[in-house]
């Protein structure tokens, strides 16, 4: 407990020659010079003990062991939480049903593929602050930004295909994925959007052009990621939807192939996080300062029941 342990004053130390020079050459003449008015209860006349002797010096040291202040460094880091806002948009439309997207287990969906990627991803950006849109026919905001991957990970594996409507909004989509980092002051905000379908017309409210407009105005960066054949998917506006926004299009024939762009994007991103240190001080003076005060009671009171000069 006490390993560490140092004085933030120690030249207070030398005080205590002021009390050995005042012991050897200043003798008091009256009882009450320690004790004011305290000199009617003492009898004269008997010699000091060694025990008096030894709680007088042993509360003065502990008083001046108290006052040069004996402390212990405890460090500890804050856990940094400085890394990106990243908006999560994922295609839960009818066509997500489709399987073989998994050739090691064909019978898998693409949703419940894309899922255990998508967890993986979240588990693997702690220092993130990860919201999650889901999007069918209409979209919605699953989770609104959180730090706690567990939660949102534990929220992924709820979802279900359909849960949004069978059809694709996709425009719709980015842009509720914008309002979802729209209230962010950081200066990293990322939206990774996920399809595997063309945007359906008469379903999608928001025309792609005023979908980036608003990535753009707040400066989202999209990493479009469309999964399934190449024909499936709309390669030419994904590819459009990077370029303007400043990210990166991909598309994934295979949950391996989704995996491998999941990890490119880690890759992309990765803000270096540096550990905040501090140094929390933990004063021990309070002992000393008990000692002494204990120490000088039971002197004052065996010095006034043994009448000692």
């Amino acid at each position: 407990m006490f390993d560490g342990i140092y004085f933030e004053f120690p030249k207070i130390a030398f005080v205590i020659f002021f009390f050995i020079a005042c012991e050897t050459l200043c003798k008091m003449r009256l009882p009450s010079f320690y004790f004011p008015h305290a000199a009617q209860f003492m009898q004269k006349g008997v010699s000091a003990s060694k025990t008096l002797f030894f709680l007088k010096w042993l509360g003065i040291v502990m008083m001046i062991v108290a006052l040069m202040s004996p402390v212990k460094d405890e460090p500890y880091e804050l856990e940094p939480k400085k890394g990106h806002e990243i908006a999560l948009i994922v295609d839960a439309s009818q066509s997500m049903q489709a399987r073989g997207f998994d050739r090691t287990n064909p019978m898998l969906s693409r949703f419940d593929v894309v899922k255990d990627i998508v967890k993986d991803f979240i588990e693997k950006r702690k220092n993130d602050n990860i919201g999650l849109v889901v999007f069918g026919a209409y979209s919605f905001i699953a989770s609104p930004l959180t730090y706690d991957e567990k939660i949102l990970a534990g929220i992924v594996s709820q979802l279900q295909v359909g849960i949004a409507g069978k059809y694709t909004a996709l425009y719709e989509a980015l842009a509720q994925g914008v309002n979802l980092l729209k209230m962010s002051d950081s200066k990293s905000k990322i939206a990774i959007l996920l399809t595997d379908g063309y945007s359906t017309d008469g379903v999608d409210k928001v025309p792609l052009d005023v979908a980036l407009d608003m990535a753009k105005k707040e400066h989202v960066k999209v990493y479009p990621i469309g999964i399934g054949n190449a024909n499936e998917y709309n390669r030419a506006v994904l590819m459009k939807i990077a370029k303007e926004t400043g990210g990166v299009a991909f598309g994934a024939a295979s949950g391996d192939e989704l995996q491998a762009v999941y990890k490119r994007i880690n890759e992309l991103e990765k803000v270096e996080i540096k550990n905040e240190t501090f140094t929390y001080l933990h004063y021990y003076y309070f002992y000393p300062l008990f000692i002494a005060l204990i120490s000088l009671m039971l002197y004052i009171y065996l010095r006034n029941k043994r009448g000692v000069n």
